[in-house]
């Protein structure tokens, strides 16, 4: 049985997650007795009840019946709302990144998402083809900002970046746009779970040419790949699949400029602009 589905993050869940703790309190049961009796982890249900991750489709049924919650926790999982500023194919892959205790990003389009500045995304919102409508624009800025927490929130997460040179020279927005994502950018890179790496431009070598990786490793070491494109996303769960992903990766985190020399490079740029 998986422990993932779809994430969101919204008022609904936290109120869901209410109900389910005030049952399961009601029941004198621990996390770990309903993570047994519902066939989920301990780690599942602390989400749950927290509001930080959606409930697995069956879940509700499951702890209806355990908890002898009289339909009530079945009839609040009808009224969760859904993160609209999340596109349906990325929300899953969304869910694991929020629980993943390791996360490897190789991006040769944009500055990915979890670092990018609310003025970056904008600009490349505002980008995009067919025109996005304004209250579009803003459900992504936020869900975007929303997920950015997790760098600072899941302190234990490793998060491992790597990034073409030329994403930091095209100028995304602007100069002023990319003075203020080089800032934030050097800040990041100060976090003790973060690790930045940036392609250079001139490299002989390079085990990415095929577009953009992104891994992660989740509580129970199962490890995931998506790969995404113009008009959506595939997530990658075959083992086989995964490991040319990883090496590829790990080619690439010996190509790419040391941490050291990413920070040196990044404060240049910056002084460039």
């Amino acid at each position: 049985m998986t422990d993932y589905e779809e994430p969101e993050s919204s008022d609904s869940l936290r109120e869901f997650g209410e109900i389910v703790q005030c049952f399961r309190e009601r029941a004198a049961m621990s996390r770990p007795e309903l993570a047994g009796r519902v066939g989920y982890s301990t780690h599942t249900i602390s989400s749950v009840e927290q509001g930080r991750r959606f409930p697995p489709p069956d879940f509700p049924a499951q702890a209806d019946e355990v908890l002898d919650a009289f339909g009530t926790i079945e009839r609040a999982a009808r009224h969760l709302s859904r993160n609209p500023g999340l596109a349906n194919w990325f929300r899953r892959w969304a869910k694991l990144e929020r629980e993943a205790i390791t996360l490897y990003t190789y991006e040769c389009r944009i500055i990915p998402g979890l670092l990018q500045t609310e003025a970056y995304m904008r600009a490349v919102f505002e980008n995009q083809l067919p025109t996005l409508a304004d209250a579009r624009i803003e459900a992504q800025v936020a869900a975007r900002t929303d997920r950015q927490q997790m760098l600072r929130e899941r302190q234990e997460t490793e998060f491992s970046f790597i990034v073409e040179e030329s994403l930091f020279r095209r100028q995304t927005g602007g100069p002023e746009v990319t003075r203020e994502l080089l800032d934030e950018v050097l800040k990041l890179t100060d976090l003790r779970n973060v690790t930045l790496q940036v392609m250079p431009l001139v490299q002989w070598k390079h085990a990415g040419l095929d577009g953009p990786i992104r891994l992660l490793e989740t509580p129970e070491s199962k490890w995931y790949a998506y790969c995404e494109g113009q008009r959506g996303g595939l997530l990658v769960c075959d083992e086989k699949e995964i490991s040319v992903l990883q090496r590829r990766y790990a080619r690439m985190r010996s190509q790419a400029l040391t941490s050291t020399d990413t920070v040196g490079l990044l404060k240049q740029l910056r002084g460039e602009l």
